[in-house]
């Protein structure tokens, strides 16, 4: 047996930063086969909720906790987004540069990256790659101000819910996450050429089953 160690080089990690967002419109088979870059990602907020225990009493006492059950959202801010995010944002467009509102939201998928550093490498040691599924957004004010002497750029905000999709084995679930320090490296780039397309091929989200495969070969 050993002692336990804190602190060892190497092993101070710490999450940074997020960029490399990537919209999934599904297409009518539910399937997310055409990805579009997302620029200007300044921050996603995950917001899970749920998972809240409910006490049972019997006997006198504190039989048992039933939990709730969990579900995933969170908020997406940036200073633009992609023109195929429209139809996610309740608008329709009849005709190039004509939009109208309030029409029915599409469901969407969507993927970002965070960085993952270290005490020797700093914040290029790794990254983590983030999947969420099926996911909503609501509607969302916006300010628009006079510029001034000290302008900002709008920051666009959108809160999202999701609903979850299968997944063999475990329980259903909206988010996936792949750590890049953790994985093979041969499958994640076999990962990442799908995810992110390639001179051949469009950009693709798998589903949670195919992404599980992707890596249960290691």
């Amino acid at each position: 047996m050993a002692k336990l160690v804190w602190d060892n080089a190497g092993e101070r990690l710490f999450e940074t930063g997020v960029d490399q967002g990537v919209l999934f419109v599904p297409d009518t088979t539910g399937a997310y086969n055409k990805g579009v870059a997302w620029n200007g990602l300044t921050t996603v907020t995950e917001s899970p909720s749920g998972a809240e225990a409910n006490p049972q009493y019997a006997d006198n006492i504190k039989y048992l906790n039933l939990i709730s059950a969990e579900l995933f959202g969170g908020t997406i801010e940036a200073f633009t987004y992609p023109d195929e995010f429209m139809a996610c944002d309740g608008s329709a467009s009849p005709s190039v540069g004509v939009s109208v509102g309030q029409q029915t939201r599409k469901p969407f998928g969507f993927s970002y990256r965070t960085k993952v550093g270290n005490d020797t490498v700093g914040q290029d040691f790794g990254y983590k790659i983030h999947l969420i599924y099926n996911a909503m957004a609501a509607p969302s004010e916006r300010a628009n101000a006079t510029i001034n002497d000290s302008p900002a750029a709008v920051n666009f905000s959108w809160a999202i819910t999701t609903t979850p999709v299968a997944v063999t084995g475990f329980g259903p679930t909206s988010h996936l996450v792949i750590d890049s320090t953790k994985v093979d490296a041969a499958q994640l780039a076999i990962f990442e050429a799908a995810l992110y397309g390639s001179a051949s091929l469009e950009a693709k989200m798998p589903m949670p089953d195919e992404v599980i495969a992707m890596f249960a070969q290691a």
